[in-house]
């Protein structure tokens, strides 16, 4: 049998502007997603925009109802940035009543809150200057980081500065996925270098405020890198990939600095951002208490197609290598690869001090579920329920070994809209009917995954 600890945490993990919905009321002004569904509405599956999300605004206490009926005993959100200081400077009070209800109906049934700051949704007054380009984004996000912090610390205990900061800067600034769709390598490591910053003066934000006595950390993206072959410039490319994607993020956050190796490339190809000499204390000083991971899928990598002086992409370092034996999510096209959790896990163990985490996402999504509802209206996602066996039985193949994994979060609990996707993939335990007002209705996984939790195991 698979076991558990007792106080191991079951979950899930969602965001603000994926759930929230009310867009633009109660005091909430706009984020970037706002603005380009704004200017741009015909670049999102189906049409559907950021104020069409899973309502949890207005639905939470049903929300938290079937997350203790599920036996979860821990969920992963965030704040909107944008609804709690909508200019940045005044807090608005009716996003207070609406946090501190919300995380207050999960402390009364059970549920630890496990709460971010940001989630891809800059203030559009912020993206206006800049966004994480500009420096001021770091002292403005330090600042949020604060009323938060004065304002729901009584009730949250475990804390995260930034959900998958890879993936602002890599497909805002070197792709089109996200705003403002600039394709600049230098623009990219400027804005890398200030998410990383802001996160470090959160940390340090964090432990100057009174209420918190809990723990603060930040949730990557992470993809155990694998070369295409043993020969030396595939090696060599998965040494770089693994440097640029892993430990750039990893050292900096769990051991204070940038490894000097990046260093000495970024400035080889003219990339160095602008810093300024106090910084280096900021990072030394103010390193995560745990992490939360993401992990979804491997980066399997070879020697770089083309070779590029100066760099114009991390594509010159490393190109991207299509495993022809690979497990595929057709709907998706991501990899599935379960035993990616465990090298991950020992990873942490050997080069980052074992220190404590928790699997922050893991998911499966779908399209058209509605093809597996059977006559009671319940989505049978066998698939769903294979995918979790199978990457649960890694982990706690890691855990036995000594990794100090503490929880597993699924992505996510109910069906939720994904940025210019929308609604194409389903991955909840629950499903949303966009036709009747965001009706929940129980996945066949929720059903499994709950008999799990009350057994500790499979």
């Amino acid at each position: 049998m698979i076991t558990f600890p007792k106080e191991f945490l079951w979950g899930a993990a969602a965001s603000a502007p994926q759930t929230e919905g009310a867009a633009l009321i109660d005091g909430k002004s706009e984020n970037v997603w706002d603005k380009w569904f704004e200017l741009e509405p015909e670049l999102f599956f189906d049409g559907v925009g950021p104020k069409d999300t899973s309502n949890t605004y207005f639905k939470y206490k049903e929300d938290v109802a079937l997350m203790k009926k599920m036996a979860l005993n821990s969920y992963r959100t965030s704040i909107s940035w944008a609804r709690l200081l909508p200019d940045g400077k005044t807090i608005n009070p009716k996003a207070v009543k609406f946090y501190r209800a919300y995380f207050e109906e999960m402390k009364k049934n059970g549920i630890e809150p496990i709460i971010n700051l940001f989630h891809f949704d800059m203030p559009w007054w912020l993206m206006e200057k800049g966004g994480w380009e500009a420096r001021e984004s770091v002292e403005a996000f330090s600042y949020y980081a604060k009323i938060a912090f004065e304002e729901f610390g009584d009730l949250v205990k475990k804390w995260a500065t930034f959900n998958e900061p890879l993936v602002h800067i890599e497909c805002g600034y070197l792709g089109d996925a996200h705003y403002p769709k600039v394709h600049d390598f230098k623009r990219a490591i400027q804005v890398a270098y200030h998410t990383l910053l802001a996160h470090a003066m959160a940390v340090k934000m964090y432990r100057s405020v009174p209420h918190n006595d809990g723990k603060i950390g930040i949730i990557l993206n992470l993809s155990p890198v694998y070369a295409k072959s043993c020969e030396d410039e595939d090696q060599k490319a998965a040494h770089l990939a693994d440097l640029f994607y892993i430990r750039g993020f990893l050292d900096t956050v769990v051991d204070g600095y940038f490894p000097e190796e990046l260093i000495q490339i970024i400035k080889e190809h003219q990339l160095t951002p602008t810093i300024y000499a106090e910084d280096k204390e900021v990072f030394e000083n103010n390193t995560v208490d745990f992490l939360g991971v993401n992990y979804y899928q491997p980066l399997r990598v070879q020697k770089p197609k083309k070779v590029e002086f100066p760099a114009q992409s991390p594509g010159a370092f490393a190109s991207y290598y299509d495993w022809p034996d690979k497990k595929i999510n057709p709907h998706r096209g991501w990899e599935i690869y379960p035993k990616g959790i465990y090298d991950l896990a020992m990873r942490l163990k050997k080069d980052y001090k074992n220190i404590p985490w928790y699997v922050s996402e893991n998911g499966m999504g779908v399209s058209e579920e509605e093809r597996f509802m059977d006559e009671s209206g319940i989505i049978q996602d066998s698939y769903r329920i294979d995918f979790l066996k199978e990457h649960l039985e890694m982990l706690q193949k890691a855990m036995a070994e000594g990794s100090q994994c503490f929880g597993y979060h699924m992505w996510t609990f109910v069906d939720c809209w994904s940025w210019l996707n929308a609604y194409k993939n389903r991955y909840g335990f629950y499903r949303i009917d966009l036709a009747n007002q965001f009706a929940r209705t129980q996945k066949a996984s929720s059903q499994w995954l709950k008999q799990v939790i009350n057994k500790q195991g499979f």
